[in-house]
Formats: C-alpha cells, sequence, structure tokens
C-alpha cells in the first residue's frame, strides 16, 4: 500500500491541507480553531496539575478524507465524575504528518461536556486518502500522548497489501492485557475489537485488578467507572494509540446473554432498557465513535460500512442490538422467523455484499457464524447454540446463499466471543458436509478472558465440525495479511496472560486464495510420533449431575511404552481439562478419568473439578492431547 506520509508535503500542499482540516464535528458540540474564547467564557479549564489524560487517546472510523479522534478527560478515572467539574472544558486538538507534532496540518478546539462525561469525539475531515497522521489533544498546560492513525485508500484505488488484527473478550480481573502489549507493536493499517470490551460483572480476579465498582453494575457512573476502569490498562492504550481502530460490542458491554429488550432474567422491560441505554451511552463515551453514532436513549446505530480501495471491504455487525431471544433446541433454532441481524440491518448487509466491487468481502461479527450444534450422533438431539448463529439459522441460509451466488465475492468472517481460535469452511448447507464451501471464517479466542489456556490444539476436523480446520485456547489476537491474490491469517498467541510481560508466537497460519473460500494449512503442523498410538477407548457422559458417571478411557495401542507427563484429556471439548503428572502407560494399557471426586488407583484418576459440568451437548466430545497441547484423538458421547 502506497503511504503517501513518506513523502514530504510541498508547501502548496500543506498550506491547503492547513486550510481544509481546521474544522471539524464534535460529539455533542461544534468546534472550530476560532472558538477557544468563546468555549473558555462559558465554561472552565480542567483541574490544574492533574493529568486529564489518564484513558489516553484513540482513532476510528476511518474514510478516504477523514478519522475520527478521541478522548476523554478524567484526572481521577475511577470516581463517579472522573474528577471533572460539572461544567464545559475546552479541549485543543492537532493532526499533524509527524510524530513530532511539528507539521501541523490541521487544529481546533472541542468542548468536553460533562453530559457525556467530559468526552471528545472530532470528526477530521478534508484529510488526504491512505495517508498516515499523528494527532495530540491539550487542555491548559497538559498534553496527552501523541497518537497514531490512519486514513483509508480512495474506493477503487489499487492496493496492493492491506494489514489489520483484530480482538475481542478482555476481562480485565482475569489477566493482563500482554496481548493488547504485542498488538501495539504490529505494523498494521487497523485494529478491530469484535466485542465485550468490558465486562459487567463484579469478579476481581486474583491478579490485583479486581472490578471498579466491586459488584455487577446497573446504573451510569457504574459504567462510565467500569468503561474508564479498562481504559486506564497501558497496553490497551498503546494499541489504542497505535492505529485506527473499528469497533462493535456483544453482551457484556450490558450484560450476559440480553437480547434486544429482553434481559437474561427477563427482568422489566423498562428497567432493562434504561439499564441498555447508560450502558450504551458509556461505550460510545469510551470509542473512537462518529458524532453520528451518538445514542438516543437505549438506541446506538453500531453497524457501519468502510472500503479500503478496491481490496477489501468490512461490514461491522452488531448481532445484539436488534436480535430474537435466544432459544435452546433445534427445533425453535429453525422458526424461519428469527433474526439476529433485524430486517434492516440484514438488508443493509445484502444489499452491501451483493453491490460490492471489492475483492474480498468481511462481515465483521460477534458470534461463530459456521454451525456448532451439529452432532455425529443421529439419536443426540441436545442443542447448544443458542446464543451463535445456529440459533439463527434462516438469517443464516440467506447470507451462505449470497456468499453462494457470486463466486467473485470472496467472503471471510470473522468472529470473537467464544475465547478460542478457530478455522472454518463455510458450507453451502451444513447438514451436508460435502457441500460446497462457499466462504471462510477466522474465530479469534481472548484478549485474557477466562486466563491462560490449556494450549490445546487440534488440526483438521473435529467430529461435530467436519468443516473445522483449526482450535486452539490460547489466549492473544488474530492477524490479518490480504493480497489482491490470498488471505493470510496468523494466529498469535501469548504465552502467558497472568504475568505483566510475556512472549508471542504465531501458532498457526492458514491462507484463504482469491476465489477458493476455505481455509488452507500454511504453517508448519507439528509432528506426531508415537503418540499417535494413543487412542480414546471408551467415554461416558455426566448424568444427573453427577460427576462420577461422567469419564474417559484412554488406552496404548502401540508396542513402547507412553510418557504421559503432561497429556491433557479434555471433557466437554475443552471445557473441562485435566493434566497427567508423572505417568507412563504400557503397551495395551488403559487407564480412565472420572471427572470427579474420588481415590485413584493405579488404573484410574479422577479429576475432582469440585462442581458439576455441563451437559452433554453441542456435540460434547472428549480429547486427548500430548504434552504439547497436540490434539492425538477424540471422541464423540454417546446418547443418555
Amino acid at each position: 500500500m502506497d503511504d503517501h506520509s513518506a513523502h514530504p508535503l510541498d508547501d502548496t500542499r500543506r498550506e491547503f491541507l492547513r486550510k481544509a482540516v481546521t474544522t471539524a464535528t464534535v460529539a455533542g458540540l461544534g468546534a472550530s480553531g476560532t472558538e477557544v474564547a468563546a468555549a473558555e467564557e462559558h465554561g472552565g479549564q480542567a483541574p490544574q496539575h492533574e493529568n486529564p489524560f489518564t484513558l489516553g487517546v484513540a482513532s476510528g472510523d476511518p474514510l478516504p478524507d477523514s478519522v475520527v479522534l478521541w478522548t476523554r478527560l478524567a484526572p481521577e478515572p475511577l470516581t463517579e465524575a472522573g474528577g471533572m467539574p460539572g461544567h464545559q472544558v475546552p479541549v485543543q486538538w492537532e493532526i499533524a504528518t509527524d510524530e513530532a507534532m511539528s507539521q501541523v496540518v490541521g487544529k481546533g478546539t472541542a468542548k468536553a461536556r460533562p453530559e457525556y462525561g467530559h468526552s471528545v469525539h472530532i470528526d477530521v475531515k478534508g484529510l488526504d486518502a491512505d495517508t498516515e497522521y499523528y494527532y495530540q489533544f491539550k487542555v491548559g498546560s497538559d498534553r496527552s500522548p501523541v497518537g497514531r492513525t490512519k486514513t483509508a485508500p480512495e474506493p477503487g484505488m489499487d492496493v496492493s497489501e492491506f494489514t489489520f488484527a483484530f480482538t475481542s473478550c478482555q476481562n480485565y480481573p482475569f489477566g493482563y492485557y500482554t496481548a493488547h502489549d504485542h498488538l501495539a507493536d504490529e505494523d498494521l493499517d487497523l485494529a478491530i475489537q469484535l466485542g465485550d470490551y468490558i465486562y459487567e460483572g463484579g469478579g476481581q480476579g486474583v491478579f490485583g485488578r479486581g472490578h471498579e465498582p466491586p459488584r455487577e453494575i446497573q446504573n451510569l457512573s457504574d459504567y462510565r467507572i467500569r468503561q474508564a476502569q479498562y481504559k486506564t490498562d497501558p497496553n490497551l492504550q498503546d494499541a489504542h494509540a497505535a492505529f485506527p481502530w473499528l469497533v462493535t460490542w456483544d453482551d457484556h458491554e450490558v450484560e450476559n446473554n440480553y437480547a434486544d429488550a429482553t434481559s437474561e432474567d427477563n427482568a422489566l422491560t423498562e428497567e432493562f432498557l434504561e439499564r441498555r441505554a447508560n450502558a450504551y451511552q458509556a461505550y460510545f463515551e469510551h470509542q473512537p465513535l462518529r458524532p453520528s453514532r451518538m445514542p438516543e436513549g437505549p438506541n446506538l446505530p453500531l453497524y457501519r460500512r468502510f472500503t479500503f480501495g478496491d481490496l477489501v471491504e468490512f461490514n461491522v455487525l452488531d448481532t445484539r442490538q436488534y436480535r430474537d431471544d435466544q432459544v435452546y433446541s433445534a427445533e425453535e433454532a429453525d422458526d424461519p422467523g428469527r433474526t439476529i441481524l433485524g430486517d434492516e440491518q440484514e438488508n443493509w448487509l445484502v444489499d452491501g455484499l451483493t453491490d460490492s466491487t471489492s475483492q474480498w468481502n468481511v462481515l465483521a461479527n460477534q458470534v461463530p457464524f459456521a454451525a456448532t450444534d451439529e452432532n455425529p450422533n443421529p439419536d443426540v438431539q441436545d442443542f447448544g447454540g443458542g446464543d451463535k448463529w445456529d440459533g439463527y439459522r434462516a438469517d443464516r441460509e440467506r447470507l451462505l446463499g449470497v456468499m453462494a451466488d457470486d463466486p467473485e465475492l470472496n467472503p471471510v468472517v470473522i468472529t470473537g466471543d467464544v475465547h478460542r481460535n478457530y478455522a472454518y469452511n463455510l458450507k453451502a448447507d451444513f447438514s451436508n458436509p460435502d457441500s460446497e464451501t462457499v466462504g471462510t471464517e477466522y474465530v479469534g479466542t481472548s484478549a485474557s478472558s477466562f486466563g491462560d489456556g490449556s494450549g490445546i490444539t487440534q488440526y483438521g476436523p473435529s467430529l461435530g465440525e467436519p468443516w473445522q480446520r483449526f482450535f486452539n485456547d490460547d489466549r492473544g489476537y488474530v492477524r490479518c495479511t490480504i493480497t489482491p491474490e490470498q488471505w493470510q491469517t496468523d494466529y498469535r498467541v501469548v504465552s502467558t496472560v497472568e504475568k505483566p510481560e510475556a512472549t508471542v508466537s504465531t501458532v498457526a497460519s492458514f491462507t484463504t486464495d482469491a476465489g477458493e473460500p476455505g481455509a488452507t494449512l500454511a504453517s508448519e503442523r507439528p509432528a506426531q510420533p508415537q503418540q499417535t498410538a494413543v487412542e480414546i477407548a471408551d467415554i461416558r457422559p455426566n448424568q444427573d449431575g453427577d460427576l462420577n458417571n461422567e469419564y474417559a478411557t484412554v488406552k496404548n495401542t502401540g508396542d513402547t511404552t507412553i510418557d504421559f507427563s503432561g497429556f491433557i484429556l479434555s471433557f466437554e471439548a475443552g471445557s473441562q481439562n485435566y493434566t497427567f503428572g508423572e505417568f507412563t502407560l504400557g503397551p495395551g494399557e488403559t487407564v480412565t478419568v472420572r471427572n470427579g471426586p474420588g481415590e485413584d488407583t493405579e488404573s484410574t484418576l479422577y479429576a475432582d473439578f469440585g462442581g458439576p459440568v455441563l451437559n452433554n451437548s453441542n456435540p460434547d466430545t472428549v480429547l486427548v492431547a500430548n504434552e504439547d497441547g497436540i490434539v492425538l484423538d477424540e471422541a464423540s458421547y454417546p446418547p443418555v
């Protein structure tokens, strides 16, 4: 991609830009460089001798001629008003073509108002396309950190390469943002956050990063404090300051598993809509969204589209605000009237895909699109996909039809939510694994939610999902590099989220060729020596909540003893993992692990997870993995 910022601006062009971008649209106000005096006359300066920029800076929603700049004044971010006075405060901003902020091409003053948490959202216009810029805010003598941003190429412009990363699910008490630390070091054109930016509960964790306030949040003040707490993380601030972001939400920005106006516990609609309005306002106040996205009560128009030259178009979806409530049976999920997008958003999406002239077309989406509820055993009718597209099959089938109808669409779905990495081939008909592959889905793991994973990694299909090409449950983010000919996805995982510093590595890379939907492993698959002689000989699901009814028996089918130290037996497809201590298994020998309490023997071990496990559904499987986490065998539960 051409980088115009690498070339010095001549005087004429610099003067043109200086004039072109001295005005902007700002949330809740108008602003320009000539309004400083008026702002000061109707408001006051922020408290002196305190840093008002504790939440950092961010940019987002890049267009060819504009980008949104964001900050929020909060010298005391974990207090109700952020330590700010009850009146508006003028905030000066500048945008330049160099990091030293010496080549300023635009500036102005915004009014940070208390009714919007003293946040500012500046829609800087008149910028050059496909150009790198730097920006900074100033209040009194205090200056913010300098952020870097970049405008989009013009529609139709020849773009040879585009690199972005996506992330999701960053539960603050569950671990450090080591993923964001490394994300900030990536050379990206764009970053995308796919939801669960905050969590609404009162969890405290064990790392001294407990939620504030220490309870489930409900009112506007609580949501502001929680959003601000997450924004105080220095690694997250660095990632936001490094490149422009596209953001969307999932459920935890408001409440777990809410659907439209329905809360998880079916609270009164009026009460829940008030809570949703509080959450939506706090979300807007803390994200680089255009002023046109400002919420009106419990409504915030978040779905939107961004085009980068002739190469890629991103459809940023909202699968939470307009969805029907979750259902938990296949019969209910088949109802053709059910929707996850709402009619208006679905029509907008279908029209956009149909009219697109971009080489790659992306659905930036919250929850898994591929089918995850197809049990290989026809006698098992359990259903566990209510929160995913599995619970809204008619919507999914319509989009799969759009993908199938246009062989030049090159659709790719990027997804968060499930705290695991997956690669899926999207089938025209998920009831027939041999049907045509019409698209590709890359699912990213969490940044910190659920803490460190087990490292379990599976290459190729799973029993319940023959369209799966990859599974991994480490923590991290996903980096994607796009050219006109090929899409490459790198699953970047960190060594731990339990320490402020950690290493990062690429656990697997996949490619999708233009015109050939589906994911192909591009990196080397770890070798599996004699350990392939391990197989699951017998399994049984829990019954009536009795943990000791659930067990798995593993057999050494080879001719030599296998050192099982560090091997993992995973119940419920990764939800409950038993790691072997110092243990060997001779040729032909078996060992049974029971998912409950008991006294170990030579041939029977007890996982003793200390509580009930998930029911066998969706289709629950047992995995056995070696000490490197590589899956050696899996088996699906028989019907109860």
